[in-house]
């Protein structure tokens, strides 16, 4: 689990009522209910108008993912296709459907039964691609809803300023009250920024960057498995995957050690596929 999302919030919420307390500024004059009932209220319902209910009743359920999603390091995919490389290469594609049975990622599992099956390489690029795509939906999906209330919120604030505005001139016989109901206005416009940079808009982002990482692993893995059957030479193989990736990436996942369940089953594979490297080197 990445915690960027839950560091950003809770710093950002910490730098907020830093400055509250700086300011000598009351909590309890920014939580009023009426303001905060129109910003959240309002903001979700014309979201939700936007769209349809399937696709936001999906968003909101992606939020626990923003929190908890999981950012694996490129290398060690790229470690695991290896890892599978060496074992095909040693053992035979038929032996990839044993390991199928060890692999937990559903999108890598059904790419090494389909190796194993016997499945053309063109069509099982097909296949492998429009499953990602199915996949990386829900989340683009969530993105885009969040990323309009992003949008509604500040504006939604505005109108309920507008409104508790009209309050204050109904009160202009009582100057002593005026100053308190003008303050009481503006609530509503913080809530609606707050909302939006706080909350809706850092969603959509973390989703959507989930997504893009999510993209990148899955076309690595293509391009991999697809390289596997094809028979490409393992050490070369990994040589032209770490091509695809940006060098930092790379670096921020060096360390982390490793690779998955597909990379530890190789392992006995990979004596065997060194022995043969350097049969050929000499």
């Amino acid at each position: 689990m990445d915690p960027a999302t839950i560091i950003g919030i809770l710093l950002a919420f910490g730098a907020l009522f830093g400055m509250i307390k700086l300011e000598g500024v009351h909590v309890e004059g920014l939580l009023l209910p009426a303001p905060m009932l129109l910003v959240f209220g309002a903001t979700i319902a014309v979201g939700i108008a936007g769209t349809t209910i399937k696709d936001a009743m999906l968003s909101f359920k992606k939020i626990p993912h923003a929190f908890t999603g999981k950012v694996i390091p490129p290398q060690s995919v790229i470690d695991d296709i290896v890892a599978l490389a060496e074992k095909a290469r040693s053992e035979g594609l038929l032996s990839l459907e044993a390991e199928a049975e060890k692999v937990e990622d559903p999108f890598m599992k059904g790419a090494l039964q389909n190796i194993a099956d016997g499945t053309d390489g063109e069509e099982l690029r097909i296949l492998l691609e429009d499953e990602m795509e199915s996949r990386l939906a829900a989340d683009r999906t969530a993105s885009k809803f969040f990323n309009s209330l992003g949008g509604y919120a500040p504006t939604v604030g505005i109108i309920g300023t507008v409104v508790s505005l009209t309050h204050v001139l109904e009160n202009l016989a009582s100057p002593d009250e005026l100053g308190p109901l003008i303050a009481a206005a503006f609530v509503a416009t913080l809530w609606g920024l707050l909302s939006a940079n706080f909350l809706w808009l850092p969603f959509a982002g973390r989703l959507k960057k989930l997504a893009d990482l999510d993209e990148a692993r899955m076309t690595l893995l293509i391009e991999g498995v697809l390289a596997v059957q094809a028979g490409s030479q393992p050490r070369l193989l990994g040589e032209r995957l770490k091509a695809m990736v940006p060098v930092h990436s790379l670096e921020a996942g060096a360390g982390k050690g490793g690779a998955g369940k597909a990379g530890k089953a190789g392992k006995g594979a990979k004596a065997g596929a060194g022995a043969d490297d350097q049969g050929l080197a000499a």
